[in-house]
């Protein structure tokens, strides 16, 4: 299987979102041959627990305004890793000590990696 192209789509809504609120290190990882339920990862770290709070809700807010459905979402309390589950996209935000710790690119190392498009951001010079 490959992902399919509302997946795609739903990437790059959340891959936005996350942008506009500081999210770095953004990476999406095509899951849906070892993962029949989800086409799509994609992982962002945030600087503190505050940044992490604040891009899992830009990237929940953005897709529900876009019509998608939130089937779940877990670690929002302690906001060192927070699930949104979209169905055909996880996102997992991450603090940056919880990336490196539980290394998820090194276990879905096999998958491939799914391009990721950036809104232009303006800069001082404009």
């Amino acid at each position: 299987m490959v992902a399919s192209a509302q997946s795609h789509d739903m990437l790059q809504t959340a891959a936005a979102a996350a942008d506009a609120k500081g999210g770095e290190d953004l990476v999406a990882l095509d899951v849906s041959q070892p993962l029949p339920l989800v086409d799509i990862f994609l992982l962002v770290t945030g600087r503190s627990e505050r940044n992490v709070a604040a891009i899992a809700d830009e990237i929940e807010d953005k897709l529900l305004e876009a019509g998608h459905k939130r089937l779940r979402r877990e670690g929002r309390e302690e906001s060192r890793w927070i699930l949104i589950d979209f169905g055909d996209l996880v996102v997992h935000v991450f603090h940056e000590q919880e990336r490196v710790y539980y290394g998820l690119e090194r276990l879905w190392k096999d998958c491939p990696v799914v391009p990721i498009t950036l809104p232009a951001r303006a800069t001082a010079e404009e």
